[in-house]
């Protein structure tokens, strides 16, 4: 439904759009009500975002991870279920990740970006993202990883969120091209960061968390070649909403729509990931963190849509929960996401702290 109201974009940006909300249940005006009037500066946590690898408390330490040893479901999957190597192979996602991983290595050699190499990435995700399916490229992004191969997969797992943001919001075609150009570029500065910090296996001491802070700006500074608009995107997606970002501190609508978009993409794909030093979250407890973000550190009109369409995508497929039980998700309170309601053996059993959901539900 096409809503009439005030534009989401205000300065630091090209764009001029109103918003198409899939499944609206309030107008854009309504949700932005009391949002930007210039609010007295907040104390935040620190972002729940890789960039300083500082996760909530709960996810700091790999210390007796549990392994999963799946349970044959009894219950037939309504959905068709692809292993992460098929995933890969069929959306393309196998070689866009070994192009990106040689344009990082590049990155730290050279310490230049190459234009032409990132466009071409670019436009090779954007048209992968027209002609899959939008579960399929979800269950790319929410799938175990190896833990190795953790930047190159951000880059463009954050790149494809930010493709999904700019089709939920109706963008035209060049603007979610721009969109997943931002989203492959904002972590390139990491590049430049000493790989003890960027790989430590721990949280990281106040100096080294200075340190990595400053790979937002080494972003902007690498991307020379690149329209303001794609650099403010790299160099902004670690502030908030509420000015206790970094590196500018900035707030609200000074914060580009870019730059708010790739925060979310940023914040999710860091949650849902396995690192060294953390387990992965589950897409549901990921929505957790966002929900306690909103209105906080992130946009929360463009939270809202974004939970919107994730349950959308999320109803209805299956998820392994904590006991091994391979269930279906069926409904998720926007405000409690962390435990859904999951259909086990034609139960319908809203899960808790102790029965809980482990990942979505994979082939291996």
């Amino acid at each position: 439904m096409a809503v009439n109201s005030r534009s989401l974009i205000r300065s630091g940006t090209e764009l001029n759009k109103s918003v198409t909300i899939i499944q609206g249940i309030r107008t854009v005006d309504s949700l932005y009500s009391g949002y930007g009037t210039g609010k007295k500066r907040q104390e935040s946590p620190r972002s729940y975002s890789d960039g300083n690898n500082t996760l909530p408390e709960a996810t700091q330490s790999n210390n007796n991870l549990k392994v999963i040893k799946r349970k044959i479901p009894l219950i037939d999957l309504p959905v068709e279920v692809e292993s992460l190597q098929d995933l890969e192979e069929t959306t393309g996602y196998d070689t866009v990740k070994k192009d990106t991983n040689k344009v990082l290595n590049d990155i730290s050699q050279t310490k230049s970006v190459s234009k032409q190499s990132m466009r071409t990435l670019s436009s090779m995700i954007t048209n992968q993202i027209e002609v899959t399916h939008s579960s399929k490229i979800l269950s790319l992004i929410n799938a175990l990883a190896p833990v190795d191969e953790y930047l190159q997969r951000h880059c463009i797992n954050v790149s494809m969120l930010n493709g999904l943001f700019g089709q939920w919001l109706g963008l035209s075609k060049v603007d979610i091209y721009n969109l997943v150009l931002v989203g492959l570029l904002h972590d390139c500065g990491k590049a430049l960061i000493p790989s003890k910090i960027l790989q430590a296996p721990r949280k990281l001491t106040s100096s080294e968390y200075e340190i990595m802070k400053m790979h937002s700006l080494h972003s902007y500074e690498l991307l020379t070649d690149f329209s303001e608009t794609i650099r403010r995107g790299a160099r902004h997606h670690h502030e908030s909403i509420n000015g206790a970002g970094y590196p500018d501190c900035i707030m609200d609508f000074d914060i580009s729509l870019f730059a708010r978009i790739s925060s979310i993409s940023d914040v999710y794909d860091a949650m849902v990931s396995q690192r060294s030093y953390k387990k992965a979250l589950s897409p549901f407890h990921a929505l957790d963190v966002i929900e306690k973000c909103r209105k906080k550190t992130l946009d929360n009109v463009l939270v809202e849509i974004f939970f919107m369409n994730m349950f959308r995508e999320l109803k209805n497929k299956p998820v392994v929960m904590s006991d091994g039980i391979v269930g279906i998700m069926r409904d998720f309170d926007y405000k409690d996401p962390k435990y859904p309601t999951v259909e086990v053996h034609g139960k319908i059993i809203k899960s808790n702290e102790e029965w809980y959901c482990e990942s979505m539900y994979i082939e291996d």
